[in-house]
This record gives structure tokens, sequence and C-alpha cells, in this order.
């Protein structure tokens, strides 16, 4: 190949990060791809190659169509390994360097650096079933040609349509080229489903500079080389390829002849291969550095669109998902309000019932006659664990169970259980013992009767002392003396009796006691029970705002996509 003009690695000059590339970059995270999305994976390879400076020329074909034999006729040496047998197995990528050398990138992490190619036949090969090698991740081949010197990196790809994972290499790298070389076979003409095919997926990608080169027509005869010739320009043409002006996008090359025409220095052999034509328009092209970033710029507008409707397609998805959202939880914050109402409506009929049953006047009507009895019987224990106990508790559980629907239907915790509180068991003093019967009475002796309304209207005090001393008078009369009519019958050596106005006291204190203690404690528990009866903010509701965040973050971004995707100029920062 002839030396082209001085044309330095930096002075193929690479847009800058743009402003297209930026918004890219946000919304491909935006779309939160898995890693094997291909997608994600397209856009990736064209970021990566948007900030290098060099120039790459991707060649790809089917097996056996001569790429590798085509590369070099171009570098004027065996620099990649050739065979009738398919063996490319890697992206062999070919850059300048001082001497011929190779380097083999391990998934391990270490290279291995050694003079010549022979090496690649060890990695850069397919496996006994035609497969990749898995430990391989790069080769480059190093060549003092001095078109690499320009800033040029020719890529030989393993050939099409024989492995799936092949194949998905190949379109990667197609990716990253800013000029396609694309190999056809003479002897093996594109049907047009196959030229379709290939036309689409590569103008889907924005690929658009695309040069074919036909091999093997030196294998036809004279004539039918003109007839297949101009089958195949029909076919270049509807390719439509963005070339600088005066380059053709079809090139005949007999690969093989041109490559021992070079190796030898037979310039005319070379000349009528050929190569020196197609030589000539790859410089032409390399040197019109417009051309690499209209490739570029192409290739990121083709991504953009595809990045722009997996958006609105995002868009549409999470706005369904938050209309859908948003009813739901309309109908769940109704049926919750409705269930707070009907749980504390029972609540507070059950905490009223048991404020009333707690209640002073309740507690001395119906229960203060009875602990009295039991008092001087001396079975107040018994008596305050029995029925009475069990109506507490009964009270207590009618609350709690409201309390615990709550908190079930609201999913919070459930609070500490409301304590009945049981005062400790009054303790009576019994009355002095009576003086003898002929003992003189000191001017402050009273009768019985007197004696008994008198202590008891001392220890209640107040107005209502008067009152109960009256009637605790007669509970006394009536308890000592149940038949008034007879004379008392004589005791000897009689045993102090407590009496009646005594245990009415001290039941009276108890039960007193008793209602403050746990009236106090429903107050408290009130409170507690009227912060966790109502419907409460869920966990869907932060997941609704985060989902509207997120939707309109994805709004914002398409609409900037789509405003960077229509500027005429995408390389403005």
């Amino acid at each position: 190949m002839p030396q082209s003009p001085n044309i330095g690695a930096s002075e193929l000059n690479s847009p800058p990060e743009d402003a297209l590339l930026t918004t890219l970059r946000a919304a491909v995270g935006l779309l939160e791809l898995p890693a094997t999305d291909r997608l994600g994976q397209d856009f990736r390879t064209i970021a990566s190659q948007s900030g290098q400076a060099n120039f790459r020329i991707v060649v790809f074909a089917p097996f056996n169509y001569g790429k590798s034999t085509l590369l070099n006729a171009l570098l004027g040496e065996r620099a990649l390994p050739i065979d009738l047998i398919p063996t490319t197995g890697a992206a062999i990528v070919v850059k300048y360097g001082e001497a011929l050398a190779s380097r083999i990138d391990l998934a391990n992490g270490n290279s291995i650096d050694e003079a010549g190619t022979e090496i690649l036949k060890q990695f850069a090969i397919l496996d006994g079933d035609r497969r990749m090698r898995e430990d391989v991740t790069g080769v480059e081949v190093f060549c003092p040609h001095p078109f690499l010197q320009t800033g040029v990196e020719l890529v030989d790809l393993p050939g099409t349509d024989d492995q799936e994972a092949q194949d998905a290499l190949v379109k990667q790298q197609l990716l990253t080229a800013d000029l396609v070389i694309q190999v056809l076979d003479g002897r093996k003409l594109m049907t047009l489903g196959e030229r379709e095919q290939l036309r689409d997926w590569l103008q889907d990608r924005g690929i658009e500079t695309v040069v074919f080169v036909v091999n093997f027509l030196n294998l036809l005869e004279p004539e039918e080389q003109k007839q297949v010739y101009n089958r195949l320009r029909f076919v270049a043409e509807s390719f439509r390829s963005k070339l600088p002006a005066g380059v053709s996008n079809l090139y005949r090359v007999d690969a093989l002849p041109a490559l021992r025409a070079r190796l030898k220095g037979d310039m005319a052999a070379a000349q009528a291969a050929g190569l020196p034509i197609l030589e000539s328009a790859l410089q032409t092209i390399v040197q019109g550095q417009q051309t690499q970033v209209e490739s570029r710029r192409s290739r990121l507008q083709a991504i953009g669109q595809q990045v722009a409707q997996a958006l609105q397609g995002k868009v549409e998805q999470l706005a369904a998902e938050l209309q859908q959202t948003a009813g739901k939880e309309q109908q769940k914050a109704a049926i919750q309000q409705q269930a707070a109402t009907l749980i504390r409506k029972g609540f507070t009929q059950a905490t009223n019932d048991f404020a009333d049953w707690l209640s002073l006047t309740h507690l001395l009507v119906t229960y203060q006659e009875e602990a009295a009895q039991a008092l001087q019987q001396g079975q107040f224990r018994s008596w305050a664990s029995g029925a009475f106990k069990q109506t507490a508790i009964d009270h207590q559980q009618a609350i709690a169970k409201w309390v615990h629907q709550a908190c079930d239907f609201f999913e919070q915790e459930r609070p500490h259980q409301l304590l009945v509180n049981f005062p400790p068991d009054p303790a009576i003093v019994p009355p002095p013992p009576p003086p003898p019967p002929n003992a003189p009475q000191k001017s402050s002796d009273l009768p019985t009767e007197a004696l008994a309304g008198g202590a008891l209207g001392w220890m209640l005090g107040g107005p209502v002392g008067a009152v109960i001393a009256g009637g605790a008078s007669y509970l006394l009369n009536k308890t000592l003396n149940p038949n008034p009519a007879a004379e008392p019958t004589p005791v000897a050596d009689p045993t102090p009796a407590v009496p009646a106005y005594a245990c009415l006291e001290a039941a009276r204190e108890y039960l007193i006691h008793f209602s403050h203690l746990n009236l106090a404690s429903l107050q408290k528990y009130v409170t507690v029970g009227d912060r966790l009866i109502q419907a409460p903010a869920t966990p869907a509701h932060r997941t609704t705002a985060a989902k509207q965040y997120q939707l309109q973050l994805l709004r914002s971004t398409l609409e900037q996509l789509q405003c960077e995707l229509s500027s005429p100029n995408i390389t403005e920062s």
C-alpha cells in the first residue's frame, strides 16, 4: 500500500463527549437494563469508541470469503493466519507498531506479548468444536505499516453464519467501526433477503459508511465476471453509503493473487488484482475526517432513537402502573378508613363500658355491701378473685380485642396490655373489748348505737357522715342482734366482733382505690388506642412517591434526548 500523507493519530479528531452522548448515558442508566440486554451492550460499545481518536476499519464476511487474506494483502505480509478451513476465532485488531508483534489478553487479567504472529494460531483460532476460546478477551497485532501509523486500526472478525456467539461478537465490533468493509464472494451472490437483512441491520444502527469488496471474480470466466460485477453494483447502490465525493462503495479485489503480488513486490500483478484502487479509496476516506465524525454521529443518533423508544415504553408502563396503583391505594384507603371507623366505634364503646363499671357510684352500689360481708366473714380474697375480678378482666379483654384488630389490620406492633390493678386486701382493726358490767361509766361513755354512729361519722367525715352513721348503726344492730325484741343472750368470755360499719368503710376505701387506679390506667390506654386506630401512611404511599419521581425523571430525560436527537449539530456540548 502506498504511504499516505503524514496524518498522525492525534490529528484524527474524534468529537468530545457531546450533549447527546451525555444524555444517552443518563437515559440508559434510567432504563436499568440487565447486563445481557443487547441495547445496553450496543450503547456501551458505541460510547467506548466515541472517545477514540483512531480510525477503525472493520472487515467482515462469512467464513472462507477471504477476509484475512485481503487484510494480509493490504498489510503486505502474512500477518494474520489464513487457511483453507475457517480459523479466525476472535476479533483481531491490527495497530501500528515498530515491529510485527502480538498481544493476547486473557480472561484472568494476564497478557501474553510475543514477537511475530505465530501465537495467533494458538489463541485466535476456533477450537475443535468450531467455537471461540472463552479464556481470550482480546487479540492485538502490531505492524509497522505506514497506513496504520496515521491512526488507522484494521479489525479482522470471525466469520458469520456459523455460531451465535461469533455473530454476536461481529455485530458488536461493527458498532465500533468508522468504516465497514463487507467482503462478497463473486461465486455466491447475496439473495435479496440476505442483502435486505444486512442493509436493515446496518442502517438501524446508523452504520452507513460501508464499502463492498468482491473476491474470487478471477475464478470466473470474463463474460461471467462482467455479469456478476454488474449485479453486485446494484447491490452496493442499494446501501447508499455515506462516503467522500468520488469514492465508490464497490471494489473488485482478488485477495489471494493480490497478496502474492504484494509479497513478490509485483506492482503490475497487484494492479491487475485490484488492490491499489481499494488502497487509494481507503486513504481518501481516512483523510476525510468528517466521514469519521459523521459515521459516529449516525451511530449515536441510531442508538439514541432506540433508547428513546425504550424510554417511551418505560414511561408508558410506569404511568400505567401508577394509575393502577393509585386506584388500588384509593380503594385500600377507603377500606382502611371504614375499618378504622368500625374499630374505633367498638373501642370507644368498650372503654366507655369499662369506665362506667369503674365509676365509684357503680362500684359502691353494686359491690360495697357484698365486699363488706366478705370482709366480716373473712372471705374477702375469695370474693375479690371471683366474679368481681372476672368482670374486670372481661372488660379488659373487650378493649384489647379492638386494639389487636387495629394493630393486625394496620400492620402495627401491639402495645402493652391494659393492666387491671387490684389494691391490697383491706385491713380491719377490731374495736376495743367492752368494759366489765360493774365498771363505773365515764362521762364520755355512750350507748352502743351512739358509739357506732359517732365512730362512723368520724371516719367518713363531711356532710354525709350523719346519714351513713345512722345506716351503719342499723346494720350493726341488725347483724349483732337479729331479733330486737329478744333480750341479748349472755356469752361467757365473749370474743370481740368486727363491727359492720368498719367492714363497710374498709370495703368503700378499697373500691375507691380500685376505681382511681384503673380509671387512670384506662385513660392512658385510651390515648395509646386512639393513636393506633387510624389509617396510617402505608409503605405503598412511599412507593408511589418514589415511582412518581422516577416517572418525572424519565419524562424529563426523554424530552432532553428527543431535543438532542433533533438538534442539527450534536457535537456541541
